[in-house]
């Protein structure tokens, strides 16, 4: 299975749903990096992504996007072959 690395915050719904989401297709070993109370780390995560807001979500060496982005590409049937990737 690929490696999952999530951007996340401890009181974020979207961020929830995420993990939800990627529990439900077998991951249950991902990275996460909470950017609470941690400017320098969400500073990064947005120099990288170009994105403010989290969850911000990477397979692989894929920048996914956030919830909906992932959401989206379960819809697509895209997320469990890049998981399998």
């Amino acid at each position: 299975m690929a490696h999952v690395k999530i951007f996340s915050s401890d009181f974020c719904p979207y961020c929830s749903r995420a993990k939800s989401l990627l529990r439900e297709r077998g991951v249950h070993d991902f990275e996460e990096i909470v950017v609470d109370g941690k400017p320098e780390v969400r500073a990064r995560m947005t120099e990288i992504t170009g994105r403010t807001s989290v969850p911000q979500i990477f397979i692989g060496d894929q920048h996914v996007g956030g919830c909906d982005d992932l959401h989206a590409l379960d819809a697509r049937g895209g997320l469990v072959p890049l998981l399998q990737a």
